[in-house]
């Protein structure tokens, strides 16, 4: 079978964008979360759901599930630059936002962590083996606690983009993993940030997943220069909302992107 080309890829998201451009046209309300059946993200496909949830008992999942205390969060850990003994390669960038709910309140003590790839778009991982330079001083991952505002912050580098398997010359736009929790470890959820202007954007099946473009546009971040420090450091804000019209997209389960 002939391999699927970015063109292929290309035309196929476009194909489903329409369709449901004329779906919207025709009354339809917007979808702000990402279609699990997206062809043109082809794991999404045999991965996704295809029965009804089963539900369990959470009480007997938290029993068996990690832990994890406020008070074990060090604030050294929201730095994801100085884990190490010597100076990460990249940009250096403060990441910031308030986590908040549907009626814009602050979400306070949340436990929020952290992952992504080198400034050169790899991870420290053993399946992640394509030909880019590890940093022996980047581990890429971190954590923090909202404070009573609901603020989060975090300092790194930014992450380069990288390839995956999905077709021919596919490369994922440079991205921020977050993973957020609850008062439970089964509240857990899970999504990514994005940096404006990426020119793979119109290129990712992942991101292209989400039919409607104000619900990308909750993904990608906000350059922010009051943030930045001179000689350095860059600042981007980005807020995550966990409930309501305007909430950010979460992740469904068994995504690995």
């Amino acid at each position: 079978m002939t391999e699927l080309t970015q063109g292929d890829i290309s035309a196929e998201i476009a194909e489903l964008h329409a369709a449901y451009d004329a779906r919207r046209a025709a009354g339809m309300p917007a979808l702000d979360s990402a279609q699990v059946d997206f062809a043109p993200y082809r794991s999404s496909v045999l991965r996704h759901p295809t029965k009804n949830p089963k539900l369990v008992d959470p009480e007997s999942i938290e029993l068996a599930s990690p832990a994890f205390g406020h008070r074990d969060v060090a604030a050294v850990e929201a730095d994801l630059t100085v884990q190490h003994s010597g100076e990460p390669l990249g940009e250096r960038m403060v990441v910031t936002g308030r986590v908040l709910d549907g009626d814009g309140r602050p979400v306070r003590h949340q436990l929020v962590e952290v992952w992504q790839a080198n400034a050169s778009g790899r991870y420290i991982h053993q399946r992640d083996q394509h030909p880019a330079p590890l940093d022996p001083n980047f581990t890429g991952a971190g954590r923090c606690i909202t404070d009573d505002d609901g603020w989060y912050r975090f300092v790194t580098i930014k992450p380069g983009a990288y390839p995956w398997k999905n077709h021919v010359n596919a490369w994922r736009p440079a991205h921020i993993h977050f993973s957020l929790f609850g008062t439970d470890f089964t509240q857990r959820l899970v999504t990514q940030m994005y940096f404006p202007g990426d020119p793979l954007f119109p290129l990712d099946p992942i991101y292209q997943s989400i039919p409607d473009q104000a619900a990308r546009d909750r993904l990608v971040a906000t350059y922010d220069h009051d943030l930045s420090s001179p000689e350095w450091s860059l600042g981007y804000r980005w807020d995550i909302v966990l409930t309501g019209p305007k909430a950010t997209w979460i992740e469904p389960e068994g995504s690995d992107a």
